[in-house]
Parts: C-alpha cells; sequence; structure tokens
C-alpha cells in the first residue's frame, strides 16, 4: 500500500496548486483522488517494463539458437538472467496480467526504442556480467540482483521519467511513490510462495476517509489554520514564508487539530519527511520549531 506519508504528500500538492490557483475545493478533491489511483497504473507500467526487459532477453536467445552459425553461446545460452526467480514471479503475477489486459497502454512491446536502450544499457553493465558469471543461484541473490537492477535502470532511468511525465503531467511527482511501491513488491516476495497480487494504493477506508478529511479540512479552514500559524511566529512574518512551507505547516497544523488521536511527534516526523521532498535544507530546522511549539501550546507532546 502506499503510506499515510505519501497520502499526506498529495494533499500538499493539491493544496500548493490551490493556492496558486483556488477552484472549487469538491472538483479539487475529486481530482486529488483520481491521481491518487492513477498512481497504481505507473506501478503496473514501471512492472510491465520490467517484464518486456525479461521478454526481451528471451527473444534474443532464441534468435541466437537461429542464427546461420551457431557459436557455442548460441547453442547453449547461459539462462541465469530469464530464470531470474523474482522476473518470473512478475511475469507470472495474475493481477498485474489481468488489470494489463484491461488497461493495454500499461503494456510495453519488446521493439519498443526505451525497452531495447534500457536492455542492451543492462547486458552491458558490469553488474550484469558479474551476476551471470557466477554459479550461485539463490532466491535471495536473485531478489537482490533484480533490486539494484531496478534502482539502476528504471528508477533513475531519466528517458523514462521523461517518457511518463509526457503521458502523465501528475506522473513526474509520483514516480518516486510508485518506484518505492516496486521495490517493496521486491521485498515482500517469498520463495515457493506465488505473488498473485500487487500493492494497493490505498488499503482500506480508513485511508481513504484519512486523505479526504485533511485536504477537505484544510483547504476549508485555510484562514483559521493561517492565523493559528501566525501566532506562532516569532521576529518572521508571514507573508516571507515559502508558499511551500506554509502549505506543509499549516496541513501539518490542521492534521493535529483533526486527527488528535495520532501522536504529533509522529505528524511531526511525518511533515519533515515531506519536506525534505519539496522545500529546502534549511526549512527543515524552522518547520520543525513551529510544529513542536504548536504541539507544546495544544499540550500534544
Amino acid at each position: 500500500m502506499v503510506g499515510r506519508r505519501q497520502l499526506r504528500e498529495k494533499v500538499v500538492e493539491t493544496l500548493y496548486s490551490y493556492q496558486q490557483n483556488p477552484r472549487n475545493v469538491d472538483v479539487l478533491l475529486k481530482n486529488m483522488m483520481k491521481e491518487i489511483g492513477k498512481i497504481y497504473d505507473l506501478y503496473v507500467s514501471e512492472l510491465n517494463f520490467l517484464v518486456a526487459i525479461h521478454q526481451l532477453a528471451k527473444e534474443q536467445i532464441e534468435i541466437g539458437k537461429r542464427k546461420y552459425i551457431i557459436s557455442e553461446e548460441n547453442l547453449n545460452p547461459n539462462m541465469k538472467f530469464v530464470e531470474n526467480v523474482i522476473l518470473n514471479k512478475i511475469v507470472d503475477n495474475e493481477e498485474r496480467r489481468v488489470y494489463t489486459s484491461e488497461h493495454v497502454h500499461l503494456k510495453w512491446e519488446t521493439n519498443d526504442d526505451l525497452v531495447v536502450k534500457t536492455y542492451q544499457r543492462i547486458v552491458s553493465g558490469k553488474r550484469y556480467k558479474g551476476y551471470m558469471s557466477t554459479e550461485i543461484h539463490s532466491f535471495e541473490e536473485d531478489q537482490k540482483f533484480i533490486g539494484k537492477l531496478f534502482l539502476r535502470y528504471v528508477a533513475e532511468n531519466d528517458d523514462l521519467h521523461d517518457f511518463y511525465e509526457e503521458q502523465e503531467l501528475s506522473w513526474a511527482d509520483d514516480l518516486h511513490i510508485a518506484n518505492s511501491l516496486i521495490q517493496k513488491t521486491i521485498g515482500f516476495m517469498k520463495p515457493d510462495v506465488e505473488s498473485n497480487t500487487l500493492i494497493k494504493v490505498i488499503k482500506n477506508y480508513d485511508d481513504e476517509s484519512f486523505v479526504k478529511t485533511l485536504f477537505a479540512q484544510t483547504a476549508l479552514n485555510w484562514e483559521n489554520l493561517e492565523k493559528k500559524l501566525g501566532e506562532r511566529l516569532e521576529n518572521w512574518d508571514l507573508e516571507r514564508i515559502s508558499l511551500i512551507d506554509k502549505v506543509i505547516l499549516i496541513t501539518a497544523i490542521s492534521e493535529m487539530d483533526e486527527f488528535a488521536f495520532t501522536p504529533s511527534t509522529i505528524i511531526i516526523n511525518e511533515y519533515i519527511e515531506i519536506t525534505k521532498v519539496f522545500s529546502s535544507e534549511k526549512s527543515n530546522i524552522f518547520i520543525n520549531g513551529i510544529l513542536d511549539k504548536y504541539a507544546k501550546d495544544n499540550s500534544r507532546m
């Protein structure tokens, strides 16, 4: 599932957009939930990219066997990559297969330029050659290799990022969330256990209620929350705070007000992490100080 932190990120992003271009709150809420849903599409598309890489590797082996002059390498190809347990679990995952059949635009073809270029980079890399040269065959080795392969050739693939941004503008901000879902998917796999499900973006009704309530209450009570923030500023003008820092602070204050059962230390830590994503390093200390003061003033520590 997407963690509460990522849901908070989507609220902050949407509120930031709202402050720049005020629109109907209900419309923004609906659009935000739609964008959260599309993270699952991005997640499946990245899984399918790995599937296409795997399929291309199998096709290259078959092409080698059909060559007019067959070398020993073509005759007895190294099957370690195509037999990688983790890759095959992704290929065989029933939920991925069904969802892709219903959303064919998320499928990658093996002749796609991005797939071909990425495959060529993989097989020419030292990590791939090192993996293929060892006789070790273990679940742990396969898992570690695919985890690192994903980070290097998919999560850090700028060409792939550009493609996704062209497909969906919001995906540029959601890639790190989808990447974390892939890493969890790979990390959660166990030997001799079938992998027929994928990670849900919103786990249950509680998560859905949380993200909707946090956004709506923050947007609708913005002026009052902004006043509360201003009261905690010492020798600092509210207008001098950057918009993104203001949005982060006000959203955090709103959550402390609305979700009293969540310890303030957890809320503060979550928004400090969000600050690292959206703001500057200097903002961490400033935002932590303001939220700590607000929590103490309201006996939330």
